[in-house]
């Protein structure tokens, strides 16, 4: 994952290209950029955007890009966003103007955007195009999208470089984060449930990529996809050690058929967060050092009442007083209706830990 391109190299996003170069401070035939030259982008579709300066009025349809146009002390430019993005909390008063399947059209166009960032899987997408707003459809779903995102939001706004710097400045929260996970749970097998429809975070997902840093493994493969939709079967099989989830889907997945012979649930080995801290885990965007934060801090948690791997795993013949109790990170938490990258949601206050002890 780690690069130590320049970001005027190798590093530098092939999705992203300033008109003379001006993203790396020069020109071809030695002519010198204004400040004010014209700027081109590539988005997920393919789809070339060109934009006679930086945007001043910003409109984004996806929770990630709005926070990482704020990360890139922005804000001030949004005009309107999706029914979603609540962070940071400035954005809470901007016009909201829809979601994936019903963006407000009238209302957008109304707002004149010099830019819109919206999902590829934005249905409004084809007329907003025939009506001449510049949209720029994005799709984050590894670190290597989410990345090359950021830096497509700040060429877009004017300031080529600032996305890489600020994925840097997320990787090295990551290292920290990871630092902090006990020994005795690293290797152990996730299962990551993003809704309770059984879509998984796959290896692949950048939920998937955040979990390896962390030093843990998955038990869906990047075979299956980033976001693969599951066999209730196959979870079974796979005996994850730890389940990761909302405390409302885990509290309904013993009554799932056959979920009942999962250790992971009958041990209370799990994950469970709270809505809104749960939405910091979903959103492929700079927020992601602080999922990993989240992460630890549940492990951390955790981990002194581990049980030995072997006993864990002897099969349900155990005694019940064998059982070791995991029920300190449960928490309640609304699953997203939608893929990942289009829920939303804040940090719980300051010095409020993302998971409460249950009784």
């Amino acid at each position: 994952m780690r690069r130590s391109d320049s970001k005027c190299g190798r590093g530098a996003s092939a999705a992203v290209a300033l008109v003379l170069a001006a993203a790396c401070g020069f020109a071809p035939w030695g002519f010198t950029a204004p400040a004010t030259a014209a700027l081109r982008v590539v988005d997920d579709r393919g789809r070339t955007i060109e934009l006679a300066r930086p945007a001043q009025r910003v409109i984004s349809l996806l929770p990630s890009t709005t926070e990482t146009v704020c990360e890139l002390d922005a804000c001030e430019r949004l005009v309107g966003t999706d029914r979603s993005s609540n962070w940071p909390a400035s954005v809470k008063a901007l016009p909201k103007l829809g979601g994936l399947e019903d963006a407000q059209i009238e209302r957008i166009v109304s707002l004149k955007p010099d830019v819109v960032f919206a999902a590829t899987s934005t249905r409004a997408l084809d007329r907003l195009d025939a009506l001449g707003v510049k949209v720029l459809a994005l799709e984050p779903k590894t670190f290597a999208d989410t990345r090359r995102v950021l830096e497509t939001v700040a060429v877009v706004l004017g300031k080529p470089g600032a996305g890489d710097a600020l994925w840097q400045r997320v990787e090295g929260r990551i290292d920290k984060a990871a630092g902090r996970v006990p020994s005795a749970l690293r290797g152990e097998r996730i299962y990551f449930e993003v809704s309770s429809s059984l879509y998984a975070a796959g290896e692949s997902s950048f939920i998937g990529e955040l979990l390896k840093r962390l030093a843990l493994g998955n038990i869906v493969p990047a075979a299956l996809g980033p976001f693969p939709r599951l066999n209730p079967e196959f979870v079974v099989r796979a005996q994850p050690d730890l389940i990761f989830a909302s405390t409302r889907n885990l509290t309904d997945m013993a009554k799932r058929p056959g979920w009942g012979a999962l250790r992971a649930l009958r041990d209370q080995r799990h994950c469970g967060f709270s809505s809104d801290v749960y939405e910091v885990l979903v959103r492929p965007g700079p927020r992601l050092a602080e999922a990993a934060e989240i992460i630890a801090d549940c492990l951390v948690a955790l981990e002194p009442r581990r049980m030995p791997t072997e006993q864990r795993r002897s099969g349900p013949g155990r005694s019940p007083t064998s059982v070791a109790s995991f029920s300190s990170a449960r928490t309640e938490h609304s699953a997203p209706a939608r893929p990942p990258h289009a829920s939303g949601a804040s940090r719980p206050p300051q010095g409020q830990p993302p998971w409460r002890a249950v009784p």
